[in-house]
């Protein structure tokens, strides 16, 4: 096994430096793993996280993540990048964007992609440290031909934070509003206040500092990944707010991922106007900084990064880390923010079969681990369902639900490779009392995507089964169908 110190040195070596021998003996390391994930992005060594550039262009939708491809740490960072026809099967392609100038000496940070004309603009944060180990943060920018050349801009599209702000100023996403161009970015003001702020451009090289977004409520002490989107007459908001009061949002998680429902954007106020109190965007254990931006087909679609910043995982030791969410699909139903998979994950499913739990038995399902799961369950009921079961349903990860008190819970407790104890083994979610609810589970080798009620609520964990556990076991007090489909590699 490939062990390496992991020092400040190794962490930001240059790319180049590593030798092929090396890679090579990482990347078998990583084939072993009894973790690696079937549908799943993930990375093929090293560590993943932020999705960034998720766009549509050239007839292929594309999408880069953050990645540092020597070890399940993070290091130099650099944005790999992916293509697909049918946001279900990704190619890799060769424009992956590795830190090369001086002003990303330090890292490739996370941003977004927007098309223009015939090129992909891409803007993106470039982080720089200097001798005394200060950082310093650049808002960069290049194009990406439809031949796919990578065109680099030579010099920052913002050189520098705004006055009262450090360099804690990142992630730029791009939209296109009205007949200009705005650029929402995070950042943390000198006294540890998070804010979102914008600029504006009608070139995409001249930009004009509108300053921090007028938010009333507490965004922590630093907000990374914002993401302005325009979605059924509504405008949201989506964030990552580091250091959030639990005043503010009731989370477990070391940082939450949020947002933010309002009735519109004012640019003359530079306000979300009739804006809603901040919401868990996701209310499992693992989900972090999702990307969304509004397709051409009229969708608003997302992602998010299955993993949490300064967590540890299993597969750590074994040379990988991470991986990225389903493909999700934004709507408003009843002035409420739903995500659901998109209608092209149904490509995965490869066999179906009917089930019946009958009330107050059990029934016991051994599986591949890699499976999609329907069910409606009735109101005024209670059960469990065991994923990544053993046979007998002791060690598994806990699914429990009660429609007549309107609680749904999740439960990773039972288990051979417990995860960050410190922030808690169980996620809860409320639930309409006394109402029937549907549950749509997808079950990947170590990660669980959990859907209620067609995207009202959602669910997000990793979880390490041993090779014993690869079963479903479902109790019900009352009589529950549900429909089992078996997934493709």
């Amino acid at each position: 096994m490939i062990k390496v110190e992991w020092t400040t040195t190794e962490r930001y070596r240059p790319y180049k430096e590593w030798p092929d021998s090396y890679i090579k003996k990482l990347k078998e390391q990583v084939t072993q793993s009894n973790w690696r994930l079937n549908y799943h992005i993930q990375p093929e060594t090293g560590l993943l996280n932020d999705p960034n550039g998720f766009s549509f262009f050239n007839g292929k939708w594309h999408l880069f993540y953050q990645h540092f491809p020597f070890g399940p740490t993070h290091g130099l960072k650099s944005w790999f990048h992916l293509s697909s026809i049918d946001l279900i099967h990704w190619e890799s392609e060769k424009t992956s964007i590795e830190p090369e100038m001086s002003y990303e000496s330090h890292g490739v940070y996370s941003g977004s992609a927007i098309p223009v004309d015939e090129k992909l603009f891409l803007a993106y944060t470039g982080n720089v440290r200097d001798d005394s180990w200060e950082r310093h943060s650049y808002q960069l920018g290049a194009w990406l031909t439809k031949e796919g050349d990578l065109e680099r801009i030579e010099l920052p599209l913002i050189n520098q934070p705004p006055n009262g702000f450090t360099m804690h100023f990142r992630d730029p996403q791009i939209i296109q509003y009205e007949d200009r161009y705005l650029m929402v970015i995070g950042g943390q003001t000198d006294d540890q206040k998070g804010k979102v702020l914008f600029f504006e451009s009608y070139d995409l090289k001249q930009w004009k500092n509108l300053g921090p977004l007028e938010i009333n409520q507490d965004l922590g002490f630093m907000v990374e990944c914002p993401n302005l989107l325009f979605i059924e007459n509504k405008t949201v908001l989506l964030l990552c707010p580091q250091g959030l009061d639990k005043k503010t949002v009731d989370y477990q998680n070391v940082y939450p991922n949020t947002y933010i429902l309002a009735d519109n954007y004012s640019k003359e106020d530079h306000l979300l106007q009739h804006s809603e109190q901040q919401q868990l965007l996701d209310e499992g254990f693992d989900l972090y900084a999702t990307q969304a931006f509004c397709a051409p087909d009229g969708r608003c679609l997302s992602v998010g990064w299955i993993g949490l910043p300064e967590m540890e995982y299993p597969t750590f030791q074994e040379g990988w880390a991470h991986s990225l969410s389903l493909i999700k699909e934004l709507t408003i139903n009843e002035g409420k923010l739903y995500q659901y998979p998109v209608e092209e994950t149904k490509l995965l499913r490869q066999s179906q079969e009917n089930l019946v739990v009958s009330a107050k038995e059990t029934l016991v399902i051994q599986t591949e681990n890699s499976y999609e799961l329907q069910f409606k369950i009735p109101n005024q009921s209670k059960g469990e369902i065991a994923l990544f079961s053993d046979e007998l349903g002791e060690k598994a990860l806990i699914l429990d639900y009660d429609t007549e008190n309107g609680t749904v819970s999740l439960d990773r407790s039972s288990t051979d490779y417990p995860l960050n104890s410190d922030y808690g083994y169980t996620r809860k979610v409320e639930i309409t009392k006394g109402h029937s609810v549907e549950f749509t589970i997808f079950i990947d080798q170590s990660t669980c995507e959990i859907f209620i009620n067609q995207g009202e609520k959602t669910m997000t964990t990793t979880y390490y089964p041993n090779e014993n556990q690869n079963y479903l076991v479902i109790e019900s007090d009352q009589e529950v169908k549900g429909t089992y489909y078996r997934l493709a590699n």
